[in-house]
């Protein structure tokens, strides 16, 4: 296995410290892309098509947490008739970027893995929203991921609305690296490549339409995602319809995401407080220790409100966030207990079966 190879992959000593022994007919690879569960892995002896193991696609119990997503090193053993493997092995992740599933269900839906900084991506012309922002910065936190600001579309708006949006940041607590861009005039293009460094992963998320895509092949020079033309208003038409993980000249790694309509947090406390710094740093002086911060006497948050210390519609994020993660976090929980019991009594029932 040729190591050196497989850092140009993203490969780092923090996963030699957690990869497990392997058969002579397998090697390490990492998910690039997915399609109806067929993988495309990449290795140091190039790119294979792959899939799951029975017990990594179907054993009782586990989650879309437990399989393989765009980004995840894994161990493939390849097939020895044809140009195919089996992927038998995930391993442990550095990083993630995950959400509450879509609908109704308290399942995660991974999005990547390790990735060393996230990108998130808001339009100035119609898709500029604080609140939206504040909640990707939660969903990466919780994963472990740096993160960086990008706001697209800049020759649509004046220097003096993109200024406010850019004071609007500030102004919300949020203190991460903010760029802009302009993927017409492409001003800010050659300053975002200049930032992303070789053997580095990058995952862009944002909206449809944003500009996501359009940015990422002016990155590398050609049209490897495909877009769409812009409509008169300046929303773009967005085309891309799953995860991909590719590689620029300069040797930094990037995945492009579909757009997201919807992300639910399923996040610790800890995320959300790290992502309100201005709220959290008044919580411990609350005269409750079970302060919820809506109606109770001697709030300090509720204070700081009526003293006009931060904007009510950030309080009222932080809340609805923390509401949303408790309930998430709760329901899951509850749903792991059932998955767990429903395993053990599948294996009960498997050791029932030998012996008669």
């Amino acid at each position: 296995m040729n190591m050196d190879k497989l850092e140009t992959l993203g490969w780092s000593p923090w996963f030699d410290e957690h990869l497990e022994p392997y058969g002579d007919d397998s090697f390490i690879a990492r998910v690039v892309a997915m399609d109806r569960g067929l993988l495309t892995v990449t290795s140091d002896s190039g790119y294979l098509q792959a899939r799951l193991t029975g017990k990594l696609a179907h054993a009782p119990g586990t989650t879309p947490v437990d399989r393989p997503c765009i980004g995840d090193w894994v161990i493939v053993e390849k097939a020895e008739r044809d140009e195919t493997g089996t992927v038998h092995t995930l391993l442990p992740r550095r990083t993630f970027l995950r959400r509450k599933a879509i609908g109704d269900s308290v399942e995660f839906q991974m999005i990547a893995a390790n990735i060393d900084e996230v990108i998130v991506v808001q339009s100035c012309h119609f898709d500029f929203n604080i609140k939206r922002l504040e909640r990707y910065l939660v969903m990466i936190r919780d994963g472990g991921g740096c993160t960086m600001i990008l706001l697209s579309k800049t020759d649509l708006v004046s220097e003096a609305t993109l200024q406010e949006q850019i004071d609007a940041i500030r102004s919300a607590g949020i203190h991460e690296p903010v760029m802009t861009l302009s993927n017409v005039t492409r001003e800010g293009v050659d300053e975002v490549k200049a930032v992303l460094k070789p053997q580095h992963t990058y995952c862009f998320v944002g909206s449809s339409g944003i500009g996501k895509s359009t940015l990422i092949n002016n990155l590398i020079g050609e049209e490897v995602q495909k877009t769409r033309q812009v409509s008169d208003s300046g929303e773009g038409r967005h085309t891309t319809v799953r995860r991909e993980l590719l590689i620029l000249d300069n040797g930094a790694l990037v995945i492009d995401n579909p757009g997201m309509r919807e992300f639910g947090v399923h996040v610790t406390e800890s995320d959300i407080g790290d992502s309100f710094p201005d709220i959290e740093a008044l919580v411990g002086q609350c005269k409750f220790r079970d302060c919820s911060h809506t109606s109770e006497p001697d709030c300090a948050v509720l204070n700081a409100i009526e003293r006009g210390e931060f904007d009510p519609d950030h309080y009222d994020n932080y809340l609805k966030l923390t509401q949303e993660s408790d309930f998430n976090q709760l329901s899951y929980a509850e749903k792991r207990s059932k998955d767990r019991n429903f395993g053990k009594m599948i294996k009960t029932a498997k050791k029932s079966s030998k012996k008669r």
